[in-house]
């Protein structure tokens, strides 16, 4: 028979919007709700209550995760993968339906869930490890491994109230995945930390599936999820939409999610009090036609279209290309410039040797002082296979990139009817 370490039966969650929830919150929750309550009442003389309106954040969701699996869960904002963590990590209560969880439970959703801020770093170490139910010499044994892991050593002894967001999850993650949880529940949250740091936690959830216990992991890191998780699960609107192998779920949320092939983007507007603003991106061949479609090892330019609406100083224009997988694959920049108001244009001219592949980009505005516009996973070009006439009936190899270099194919000499060559010298 079939170990089942989560069964999750028509399982939904409802939320009234701008009203109080009738039960289930937690602590936190609730003492905002307390604090707010005069100025919400104030606001809301003269208007009609919104107590009734409601919306489910997790609708009629079923599915069973055996013991060992590694799960992926996906989808696009508010499409109610992180109540469904909350949910199986006891956290809330579901409004309607049920989850049943097998073994012990490890939890990663939030920057300092689980962490008492006027405890020090070692003694939430220790309260985490009592949670879990475990033994002081089973965190004993634990104990210099997690905190060699979390690289906050130096900051052991200080309370976690005084801790950056980076430092809270370093700690986080390190306590939940060396605690020896036979079901690790991972949201987004180590988006928050650096490059490094987050290759470090990917490795060690490697690690722990391999080990055999059981991963529940949300990402917008289409990547990461195709690394680790065999199996993954698309949300949408609060609903199941697809699960099965992960690049199959993946590819058929890519496809849903991905912008039409188009040679001009039309972008959003930014924060209020920003300096400026990004208008358009535009896409060219290099003899000015516009196009979002171009063979493998074809140059082709991007126009950049973005107001000033106030002297700006060091003004600096950026794109960025990316995979559909959100692999980011290179950034140009413009040279800084003191800018007056008014409207600017600014040109990238992409000769990469990329291969076959899909592209979105993520754009972005800089002043000496700070960067006040930025948007990403927009638009959407496609680089298809090399021209005709220039590659081969196989090509050879793969990856992103091809080289520019075509080199010259040479006869061989032939010396007493045998063939030789000859290899340039080693450098």
């Amino acid at each position: 028979m079939t170990d089942i370490a989560v069964r999750v039966e028509k399982l939904s969650k409802r939320y009234r919007i701008g009203g109080p929830q009738a039960r289930y919150r937690t602590l936190r929750e609730s003492l905002v709700d307390m604090a707010a309550a005069p100025a919400r009442r104030l606001r809301r003389l003269g208007q009609p209550s919104p107590e009734n309106e409601t919306i489910w954040a997790l609708k009629d969701v079923t599915f069973d995760v055996e013991k060992g699996e590694v799960v992926g869960i996906i989808g696009p904002n508010g499409a109610g993968k992180t109540t469904l963590l909350r949910i199986l990590s006891r956290i809330t209560e579901p409004t309607e339906g049920y989850a049943q969880i097998k073994g012990r439970v490890g939890s990663l959703l939030e920057v300092g869930t689980g962490f008492h801020p006027e405890l020090t770093g070692r003694e939430n170490i220790y309260l985490n490890g009592a949670i879990l139910g475990m033994k002081r010499a089973e965190i004993d044994e634990k104990f210099d491994e997690i905190v060699a892991f979390s690289e906050i050593a130096r900051f052991l002894d200080t309370p976690v109230k005084r801790y950056s967001s980076g430092m809270h999850v370093r700690l986080a993650f390190a306590v939940a995945a060396h605690l020896e949880p036979e079901i690790l529940l991972v949201d987004e949250v180590l988006a928050v930390g650096d490059a490094a740091f987050q290759k470090k936690c990917l490795g060690k959830m490697g690690d722990v599936a391999r080990e055999g216990r059981t991963v529940l992991f949300v990402s917008h890191n289409m990547a990461a999820v195709r690394k680790l998780c065999p199996q993954a699960m698309l949300l949408d609107s609060g609903r199941k939409k697809m699960a099965g192998p992960a690049d199959s779920v993946i590819d058929q949320f890519l496809a849903s999610t991905t912008s039409e092939i188009s040679s001009t983007v039309a972008l959003p507007s930014g924060p209020a009090d920003a300096p400026g603003a990004g208008m358009s991106l535009r896409f060219f061949t290099e003899a000015g036609t516009p196009q979002a479609q171009f063979h493998a090892r074809e140059a082709w330019r991007m126009v950049l279209d973005f107001e000033i609406f106030e002297p700006t100083l060091h003004v600096i224009a950026a794109v960025g290309l990316a995979t559909l997988d959100s692999v980011s694959v290179i950034t140009y920049w413009s040279k800084p410039k003191d800018l007056e108001p008014g409207r600017y244009i600014v040109e990238f001219e992409c000769n990469l040797p990329l291969k076959r592949c899909d592209l979105q980009f993520a754009v972005g505005l800089s002043s000496h002082e700070r960067a006040f516009y930025y948007v990403h996973r927009i638009g959407h070009v496609s680089i298809s296979e090399v021209a005709s006439g220039q590659q081969p009936f196989r090509t050879a190899g793969g990856g992103f990139l091809s080289s520019l270099q075509q080199s010259e194919i040479r006869p061989v000499a032939q010396v007493g009817g045998q063939s030789t060559h000859s290899w340039p010298a080693a450098i």
